[in-house]
């Protein structure tokens, strides 16, 4: 009967085990397969378009224009100004959930966080529109509302919820020993919260960073509707207030209106492989770094 037992245990033991690999090896079969996808429908736009007239900085398919540029540092920009809001807010927020607030203020904050996280894109890009948009036209003094400013802002809001949820779960798992040490030799709360806590979830932290970057350079709907949509350079900090274009909202406004195996059908199936590639260097630099930090961290503590 025990052996029956012990057969019937790890039996199942067999397949729940093999059940794990599968679904672990699956995720990296079907990245590559969307990448050899990008591959196979991006490529043919090398042959098809000069690599002068895609490095060009004007974006007019009618015409054959085909400049990504313009579509590149637009999607930049807006990146970037989303991640300078979100990073500080989003680390602060976490900060103050794990470390300050009382359990009460805890218990609301964190799932009003989640449901934040949750609202849709294209709500936060009505919104956009009708409040944000206007609101800075008139603040800022500008010609239109619709500007990279006002895409940054709302992927910073879009992209602070991700940062929240991650770096609070990072916190949260140091032990409690760690503050009650530096309590001990005299720190204070913001010293043990500075020098002891966040630089041991730094490998959370960064996790939390990156994937709100890439939130945000993912977005489409909201971009698309609150940037003004003008394939220009960006290459001035004053383009910050003008309108921009990028990679995700020319795909999403483009890609059901080009005939299927068409040049500006491949051309766009390209930007799709340059948005893929940049996401990549992005994972790969932020795992890069934690990487690096649990190796130093495992040096000292040997």
């Amino acid at each position: 009967m025990w052996s029956q037992m012990e057969k019937s245990l790890n039996w199942r033991e067999f397949v729940i085990t093999r059940a794990i690999k599968a679904s672990g090896y699956s995720a990296v079969v079907f990245v590559l397969l969307i990448f050899f996808f990008l591959l196979r429908e991006g490529l043919p736009a090398l042959s098809e378009v000069d690599a002068s007239s895609l490095l060009n900085i004007r974006w007019y398919p009618i015409e054959a224009y085909f400049g990504i540029l313009p579509l590149i540092t637009g999607s930049l920009i807006i990146t970037l100004g989303a991640a300078l809001i979100a990073v500080p807010f989003g680390i602060g927020t976490a900060v103050y959930i794990s470390e300050i607030a009382p359990r009460w203020m805890r218990e609301i904050l964190k799932p009003l966080v989640e449901l934040l996280g949750g609202l849709p894109s294209v709500v936060l890009g009505f919104l956009g529109i009708l409040v944000v948009s206007p609101y800075l036209r008139v603040l800022l003094d500008l010609p239109t509302g619709l500007t990279a400013f006002t895409g940054s802002l709302l992927l910073g809001g879009i992209a602070v919820p991700t940062v929240v949820s991650v770096a609070e779960d990072a916190l949260d798992s140091v032990p409690r020993a760690y503050r009650e040490g530096a309590w001990a030799l005299g720190a204070t709360k913001w010293q043990t919260i500075w020098r002891v806590t966040l630089p041991a979830a730094k490998s959370g932290v960064l996790t939390a960073v990156m994937l709100g970057v890439g939130r945000a350079i993912g977005e489409t709907m909201t971009v698309m509707m609150v940037t003004g949509n003008a394939p220009v350079m960006a290459t001035k900090l004053g383009s910050l207030f003008s309108p921009v274009r990028t990679m995700t909202a020319t795909i999403a406004a483009e890609m059901g209106e080009v005939a299927n195996g068409s040049t500006h059908y491949h051309v766009l199936f390209f930007i799709g492989m340059v948005l893929f590639l940049i996401s990549l260097i992005v994972n790969i630099i932020a795992s890069s770094v934690v990487f690096r930090s649990k190796k130093r961290a495992e040096r000292i503590l040997s």
